[in-house]
């Protein structure tokens, strides 16, 4: 009797695991988060970890040898009144600002130019690509010999041309250090913009079109009343992203001044890097890069909130 009790058992447990099994994979969101567990995964070993270890060392004394100690909110009250890092914030929101408009404006031009029927398109976009594929290494380098002050093809050319006396020191003059360094990161940024406007633009119906020019609609009131609210989700998310490249840029700055002359370029993530490593104080460089973290988010969260309504999407007021 005790066998046949035991043999019944099994079965019966059998069957509760197989139905058990049977409803995780009919469970749509159990099965969603069995698959996105990996990357869950990769993003809590490679950004959480780093995050939280940033603002812990942001909170201490610790330099490069040294562990250091809690501290608290010491390395932000130095920076409240640090004139350099003041400096840096406002050269960042320089940067951000004016190589964002630029980006845009231009990027949208060549997105609508290369949406067009033209000869060699392929190839023209594959031109446009260019900077966006070469290392921002490479890409540094090649704008430090075109603003060097001694060789630089610009001032080479306007002297040729009689249009200057001697060769400009673009690198050397604060203002024109952060118009040059501008130019650069528009330079490299203007390919994102453009192709992923483009693979926007292509995804309007043609018919939006025929109808607007079968009702007498000009081509700026097309772009206006049709291309414009199709495109604003598109537009939102590039430009997001172009904010979070922008606001974040380190290689271009480091190779073509390393934040000179005169502290005039120095963005929040090179002073960052210079307190941090060649300076030796870890926990002043962690605290300049955790004061980032609220502008971030900003413009994460105006991108995200702005997507939520549909209105705005689609070119209303809300």
């Amino acid at each position: 009797m005790v066998a046949e009790t035991q043999t019944s058992k099994q079965p019966v447990s059998a069957a509760r695991e197989m139905s058990w099994a049977s409803a995780l994979g009919h469970d749509r969101n159990v099965m969603g988060l069995l698959f996105l567990l990996p990357a869950a995964t990769l993003l809590l070993l490679f950004l959480a970890y780093p995050l939280g270890l940033g603002i812990w060392l942001g909170m201490t004394n610790t330099t490069i040898g040294r562990p250091g100690i809690f501290i608290g909110l010491e390395n932000f009250e130095f920076l409240f009144e640090d004139s350099v890092f003041w400096l840096s914030v406002f050269n960042t929101f320089l940067y951000t600002v004016v190589a964002s408009i630029l980006k845009f404006a231009i990027g949208l031009y060549l997105a609508l130019l290369l949406n067009r029927h033209l000869p060699f398109k392929a190839f023209l976009r594959a031109i446009v690509l260019l900077p966006w594929i070469v290392p921002t290494v490479l890409s540094a380098i090649a704008f430090w010999w075109i603003y060097d002050a001694q060789f630089s093809i610009i001032s080479w050319v306007l002297v040729e041309w009689g249009w200057i006396d001697s060769y400009i020191n673009f690198l050397g003059e604060p203002a024109l250090a952060r118009a040059s360094v501008i130019a650069a990161n528009v330079w490299r940024g203007i390919p994102f913009v453009a192709i992923t406007l483009l693979a926007g633009l292509q995804t309007i119906p043609p018919s939006l079109y025929e109808a607007a020019i079968l009702d007498g609609a000009t081509a700026w009131q097309r772009f206006r009343y049709v291309t414009y609210p199709m495109l604003m989700p598109i537009i939102a998310v590039v430009m997001t992203f172009s904010v979070l490249f922008t606001f974040t840029d380190f290689q271009l700055i480091y190779v073509l001044t390393r934040g000179g002359p005169l502290n005039a370029t120095h963005l929040m993530a090179t002073l960052s890097f210079q307190r941090a490593i060649p300076g030796g104080q870890l926990g002043e460089g962690a605290a300049i890069a955790v004061a980032m973290i609220p502008f971030l988010l900003a413009a994460i969260l105006f991108s995200f909130f702005g997507l939520q309504r549909r209105r705005w999407q689609h070119g209303g007021k809300d």
